[in-house]
């Protein structure tokens, strides 16, 4: 059975820890602005992991 080829745009959003968990960046962040919050905002520039149900779909693209 061949290689899972790595999905090249997961692997420029994805990160894995060193726990194994799977770090990516939140989104509304990148434009319309104005009307969001500055809470709202600051909240957003803070990475988060994928959910577990997530997390086999997102490994298998990144070839893990």
């Amino acid at each position: 059975m061949p290689k899972i080829k790595t999905n090249r745009g997961a692997r420029k959003r994805f990160r894995i820890t060193a726990s194994g968990k799977i770090k990516r960046s939140k989104a509304y962040t990148s434009h319309i602005l104005t009307k969001k919050s500055s809470k709202r905002k600051r909240k957003l520039r803070k990475s988060t992991t994928v959910s577990g149900v997530d997390s086999r779909k997102t490994r298998r693209m990144l070839g893990i």
